[in-house]
């Protein structure tokens, strides 16, 4: 039964069904929480069954809500196909969230939000940064980019890009202290990296057992942290490559012996990948890490400053 199907009560369920939330979609389309359980239940009285049921992770679909909002997607579209640029293109609006590490936030997610905003001048992007695993719950995130492969629920994973971890020291802490030559030498030193008892990401976790000889210096949660550290001298670094090799005064440590590929994962709901705001955003995303793939794997070679030999360097 459809008689009174209201296409505004349509929209909220679409609202709904790519947050997961009612509080979240209340917020995106400016209305509270009780005029958003009120439009759901006068849409599910008009198709005459549920189109949302609750889960551990938030409002899930069913299958009539997933009917229910391809059509309301059909009606997203037509109204967009209203609002054409000057060029006669399609001109896409809204607010996309983004959540990812602090490094990846940094180098890869702020420069494509900057070509995104570039392309469509009304896309707002918004990145929060968290370094965990992905979340089951989604509540307001459009995109998520998480570390290591995730086992996710109604959801999609795509692989990004894999980068490196290595060790990094400051030129200074290796004129101090004795240059490390294998693996075995790092029990002589500390280790500047996250704080164990914090850390969320198993893949993290698991770069730590390639250092266990070596006692912590200065932990945190922030990477950022973890550089600025490493440059001040408190330890040995491991640090993605990609970061620490925009500053000259890090060295790579043992680059033949210590490396962990890592891997960036995108998860989204599929509700979320069909808006086309959300797929410039994932395009400018992967151009960016497409642009910057070898650096995310950083420099294989070594430097000469590593040799006790140079520059009186561990003397």
């Amino acid at each position: 039964m459809t008689f009174g199907l209201s296409p505004d009560d349509l929209l909220v369920l679409l609202a709904v069904g790519r947050t997961g939330r009612f509080n979240t979609a209340a917020d995106d389309l400016g209305l509270n929480h009780t005029t958003i359980s009120r439009r759901i239940a006068s849409l599910e009285k008009s198709l005459g069954g549920r189109v949302l049921v609750r889960s551990s992770g938030g409002w899930e679909l069913t299958d009539l809500g997933r009917q229910a909002l391809n059509a309301a997607e059909r009606i997203e579209a037509a109204v967009n196909e209203l609002a054409l640029d000057s060029t006669g293109q399609q001109q896409l609006d809204g607010v996309v969230r983004v959540s990812a590490t602090d490094g990846f936030s940094a180098y890869i997610a702020a420069p494509a939000g900057a070509a995104v905003r570039r392309r469509h001048p009304r896309v707002s992007v918004e990145i929060v940064v968290a370094t965990r695993k992905a979340s089951q719950i989604r509540s307001g995130l459009d995109i998520e980019v998480v570390v290591g492969k995730p086992q996710v629920h109604r959801a999609e994973a795509v692989h990004l890009a894999d980068y490196a971890l290595g060790l990094y020291a400051s030129r200074e802490y290796l004129r101090q202290n004795a240059v490390p030559e294998s693996a075995e030498d790092l029990a002589e030193h500390s280790l500047v990296y996250f704080i164990d008892s914090m850390l969320q990401v198993d893949e993290l976790d698991l770069a730590r057992k390639l250092t266990v000889s070596m006692r912590e210096a200065v932990t945190s949660t922030n990477v950022f942290v973890h550089i600025e550290a490493t440059r001040a001298g408190a330890g040995i670094g491991l640090l993605p490559c990609f970061m620490a090799e925009q500053h000259d005064d890090l060295i790579r440590v043992l680059p033949a012996h210590i490396e962990v590929r890592l891997s960036y994962w995108l998860v989204a709901r599929s509700e979320s990948l069909r808006r086309p705001e959300v797929a410039a955003v994932v395009t400018a995303l992967r151009e960016t890490v497409d642009r910057k793939r070898s650096q995310l794997l950083g420099s294989p070679g070594t430097n000469e400053a590593l040799s006790p030999e140079s520059n009186d360097v561990g003397r």
